[in-house]
């Protein structure tokens, strides 16, 4: 069971600091070395100098970019622009934004809570993505340095008579604790629910769910091991203890503001590409179709090519395919008996993928990228918007670019329900939720008010 509990968040003092749209931030693995810049010019109290500190020259294991943000942090509660909750509350939070995919108007609705952390083999809390050792370092080394979790995870949890969604209604007739507007447009709303009776009626909604990680695999894991070393020092019969515990966002992935987007690959560069060749070799397993254009008709061409990409997708897998200088696009749809040929070492739930079909049969087999360099951003980025994605192969800044559908709620439910990890960059759940709206401090002596359940 999904143990769920209150905290006492810590906030940015809005007495003090109002403008909290100049002190958030995305998570720490999304932010390029230019964004970085951007955020540290925002605001001298932007979350970027925790969250992701910069390196200096001369750093050591006593003054680097972890003692500086531990250092930082002291320093702003010090000040009392960081301020600690006096109850232990759940955070409910509102997102509204415009779908990059429709340009609808959506609202994600979630809570921000603690959830006890589990080990690797619990059927509770779900990876679906693998992670990488140099990551989870990283931010455990911030997490000791600074006894806290400043980004949420990002946890679904399934809901489909969205019962615990009909509590909020009592929540939000009252006036939200924080309400702005990011720097997308997106508006977000918070309230801090410190009623006992709705904090029960929660956690006891649920515990009875299982909690599949959408962002945030290398923070939970580095949430783990530093339990495990919390353990180590102050015992493993404390399970109360805060230490025991991860931050986590939480919305039901029926949440009809719940948006998945692809996750392109872009190619910045492969040596001696003809496309005879390409096109010749990918006919074994696709469908091929062509979308020729000129300098008038690129735009409606586009659309087209899109919207057919977006309808094949619905029954199989079709990969789109454009490289810089063409003067037409490219559908590859997956043949009936195609995906036989990525091999038996793959589960048939991971099969139906189709950055696996992406990944085995055209980015292995027919370009001949190794196996270990899918892993390597030097080689192969990613991109969700599908806009720019074109736009960097048509300026020239990228070769290539392969378009994929986003990959479907329920092939994620499938997968995660047979204990299986999904290819990396497999899911881009939107929008990301921001770093720096609410903070979790760990005192190894404090325990965790855990309600009894309604």
């Amino acid at each position: 069971m999904a143990i769920v509990a209150p905290f006492r968040g810590v906030t940015y003092n809005f007495n003090k600091i109002p403008n909290i749209e100049r002190l958030v931030c995305p998570p720490y693995d999304i932010i390029s070395d230019k964004e970085q810049d951007v955020y540290y010019n925002k605001d001298p109290y932007n979350i970027v100098r925790l969250i992701l500190g910069k390196r200096k020259t001369g750093d050591s294991d006593w003054d680097n970019r972890y003692t500086r943000a531990a250092d930082l942090l002291n320093r702003w509660e010090s000040e009392q622009v960081l301020v600690r909750h006096q109850f232990p509350s759940i955070y409910l939070t509102s997102i509204e934004y415009e779908s990059p995919d429709t340009l609808e108007t959506k609202t994600r609705w979630g809570f921000i809570a603690l959830i006890r952390i589990e080990e690797n083999d619990s059927s509770v809390i779900l990876p679906h993505e693998r992670t990488f050792s140099y990551y989870i370092e990283d931010r455990l080394k911030l997490m000791r340095a600074c006894n806290a979790q400043f980004s949420p995870v990002f946890g679904l949890y399934e809901d489909e008579g969205n019962i615990i969604g009909s509590i909020y209604a009592t929540i939000t007739d009252s006036p939200p604790a924080i309400s702005f507007r990011d720097v997308d447009g997106y508006y977000y709303k918070i309230w801090e629910i410190t009623s006992d009776s709705i904090i029960r009626d929660i956690v006891s909604k649920m515990s009875s769910k299982s909690i599949i990680i959408a962002d945030g695999h290398h923070r939970y894991e580095s949430a783990r091991n530093f339990r495990n070393i919390m353990r180590y020092r102050y015992g493993n019969h404390q399970l109360d203890r805060a230490y025991e515990y991860v931050m986590m966002y939480l919305t039901n992935i029926t949440d009809k503001g719940l948006t998945i987007l692809p996750s392109h690959r872009l190619l910045k560069c492969y040596p001696d590409f003809k496309i005879e060749k390409f096109l010749s070799s990918a006919k074994k397993w696709f469908e091929v179709f062509t979308f020729p254009f000129s300098a008038n008709t690129q735009k409606a061409v586009t659309r087209v090519f899109l919207d057919q990409l977006k309808e094949y997708g619905q029954n199989t897998t079709v990969i789109g395919f454009y490289y810089s200088g063409a003067e037409k696009y490219y559908s590859l749809c997956l043949k009936s008996k195609a995906r036989k040929e990525i091999g038996d070492d793959v589960h048939p739930s991971i099969k139906k993928l189709d950055v696996l079909v992406l990944s085995r049969l055209i980015l292995q087999q027919i370009l001949g990228i190794k196996r270990d360099d899918l892993d390597n951003e030097k080689i192969i980025q990613y991109e969700s918007n599908t806009t720019r994605a074109l736009s960097s192969v048509h300026s020239g800044d990228y070769q290539m670019v392969f378009l994929v559908n986003p990959t479907k709620i329920e092939q994620i439910l499938e997968i995660t329900g047979n204990s299986l990890i999904m290819p990396r960059k497999s899911t881009y759940f939107h929008p990301k939720i921001l770093s720096g709206l609410v903070f979790n401090k760990i005192d190894p002596y404090e325990t965790v008010y855990t309600p009894k359940q309604s």
